[in-house]
C-alpha cells in the first residue's frame, strides 16, 4: 500500500471521530451562528485538539467566514482545512545532510520508542543509508535486547554494553565504530525517565556533548517518540521534554489504534515542534515521514470541500 493509503487507514479512527463530529454539526445547523461555534469548537476539543488550538481554529474560521461571505455550514469545510494545514506547515523532514548524521531519539518508556528506533533504522536501510544503532537505554536490561532484535531484523549492527553502563561511554563508542565504518546514520535509542527531570537533563548533555565531541559538524536530530493513543496527555509530555532537551522534531508512534490522532494539531502549533515521522501500523515498514498535506487531505477525505481553500 502506497503512503498516502497506509497515513489514511491509520488515521481513519481519527478522521471518524473529528469529521464524523464535524459532519454531524454541519447536518443540524442551517445557518452559522454562536450555537454552531459552540459546537464546533467542543468537537474539536474533543477530537484532542485542544482548548487553545480548538479556539484558535475558531478565531480563524470566524475570519475566514467574514472574509468569504460564507453562510452554509458546509461551506466550512474547505476553511476548517486550510486553516489546520497552515497550522501545520513548514519544514518537517529529518536532517540527515550530514554525514555521518545523528538521529537521538527520547520519549517515555512504552511510548514505543525503541520500536520506532527499530522502524526507523529499516526504513533508511532500505533507503541505502549505512545504520548503525546505539543502545544507550542501559537502565532495563529488555530495552539493550529488545533494540538488539530490532538491529538483527533491520539487519542494522548496534553498539551495546552492559546493563547499568553509562550511556555516554555507549554512545562514545557508536561515535568511534560510526567514523570507522563509514555510517551514514547513527540512531541512539535512551532510557525515558521522565519522573525525574535532572537526572535526564544531565544525561541527555552528555550524550550530546559525546557526539559532538567526536562527531562535529554532524547532522543532529533530537527526536521525541510520543504515544497517539495518550491524547492530549502526549502533548504534555512534548511540553516537559522540551525543557530538558532541544526537540527538531516528534515522531507519533501507533497512528493507527486510536481517535486521537488530532494532537499532531496542537503539538506544532502550540509547542512550535514538528512531526516528522508517523507509525500508522505494526508492521517494520509501518514508520512514514509525516506529511501535513496527506495528513489534512486523509482528515478530511470525502468532505465537502465548498468555502474556498484560503486560510484565515
Amino acid at each position: 500500500m502506497e503512503l498516502f493509503g497506509k497515513l489514511k487507514a491509520g488515521l481513519k479512527k481519527t478522521k471518524d471521530s473529528f469529521a464524523g463530529g464535524v459532519g454531524r454539526i454541519v447536518n443540524s445547523f442551517t445557518k452559522i451562528d454562536e450555537d454552531f461555534f459552540e459546537e464546533l469548537e467542543e468537537t474539536l476539543i474533543m477530537s484532542d485538539m485542544g482548548a487553545v488550538t480548538s479556539d484558535e481554529i475558531c478565531q480563524k474560521l470566524r475570519a475566514g467566514i467574514k472574509r468569504t461571505g460564507a453562510t452554509a455550514p458546509a461551506e466550512i469545510y474547505g476553511l476548517l482545512k486550510a486553516i489546520i494545514a497552515e497550522m501545520l506547515s513548514g519544514d518537517g523532514e529529518l536532517d540527515l545532510s550530514a554525514k555521518p548524521s545523528v538521529v537521538l531519539v527520547i520519549g517515555v518508556n512504552g511510548a514505543g520508542k525503541t520500536t520506532t528506533v527499530g522502524k526507523l533504522a529499516a526504513n533508511l536501510k532500505n533507503g541505502g543509508k549505512k545504520v548503525l544503532l546505539a543502545a544507550a537505554d542501559t537502565f532495563r536490561a529488555a530495552a539493550i535486547e529488545q533494540l538488539s532484535a530490532w538491529a538483527a531484523r533491520a539487519e542494522c549492527d548496534v553498539i551495546r554494553h552492559s546493563e547499568g553502563s553509562d550511556p555516554a561511554a555507549v554512545v562514545f563508542d557508536a561515535c568511534v565504530a560510526a567514523k570507522a565504518r563509514g555510517t551514514d546514520v547513527l540512531i541512539i535509542d535512551t532510557a525515558g525517565r521522565l519522573h525525574n527531570k535532572k537526572h535526564l537533563m544531565e544525561e541527555l548533555r552528555k550524550i550530546s556533548k559525546t557526539v559532538n565531541s567526536n562527531l562535529p559538524g554532524c547532522s543532529f536530530e533530537t527526536l521525541l517518540v510520543l504515544d497517539a493513543t495518550t491524547g492530549q496527555n502526549a502533548v504534555s509530555q512534548a511540553r516537559l521534554f522540551s525543557e530538558v532537551a532541544d526537540i527538531t522534531g516528534i515522531a507519533l508512534a501507533k497512528l493507527d489504534g486510536t481517535a486521537k490522532g488530532g494532537i499532531i494539531i496542537p503539538i506544532k502549533n502550540e509547542l512550535g515542534i514538528p512531526v516528522k515521522l508517523v507509525g500508522v501500523g505494526e508492521k517494520i515498514d509501518d514508520l512514514q515521514p509525516f506529511s501535513p498535506k496527506d495528513y489534512v487531505d486523509a482528515l478530511f477525505d470525502g468532505q465537502d470541500n465548498h468555502g474556498g481553500g484560503e486560510p484565515a
